[in-house]
């Protein structure tokens, strides 16, 4: 049973930063696809940012450079880095996974069958 555990959220001004933290256990194979997912109040689930089983990323736009994404495969935990934030960052923020064997990693809740719990992040002006 594959489970994924965040961490990290909290409530910051606006032009802070904070780490998110997603401890992974329960698959037996290795590096798949992940992803960071958030779903604001009245919105629906968006695409943050995904990593490949290579390393390679794909980021929303909304967030390019100033998310990044990491892994420690060795510990098993994924980790967002959000710097400069801003009230639209407000939402409930998910990490997820593929199932074994999916051979993509797209920007697309769709295909990330396990999922969190989710950590909240408020971000003030």
């Amino acid at each position: 049973q594959v489970q994924l555990v965040e961490s990290g959220g909290g409530s910051v001004q606006a032009g802070g930063s904070l780490r998110l933290s997603c401890i992974a256990s329960g698959y037996t194979y290795s590096s798949p696809c992940m992803g960071w997912f958030r779903q604001a109040p009245g919105k629906e689930r968006e695409g943050v940012v995904v990593i490949d089983s290579d390393g390679s990323t794909k980021y929303a736009d909304s967030v390019k450079g100033r998310f990044t994404i990491s892994q420690d495969n060795a510990n098993n935990t994924l980790y967002l880095h959000m710097n400069s934030l801003k009230p639209e960052d407000t939402a409930i923020y998910y990490c997820a996974t593929v199932r074994r064997g999916y051979p993509f990693c797209p920007l697309f809740s769709g295909v990330f069958i396990y999922w969190g719990q989710g950590t909240q992040v408020t971000v003030s002006s």
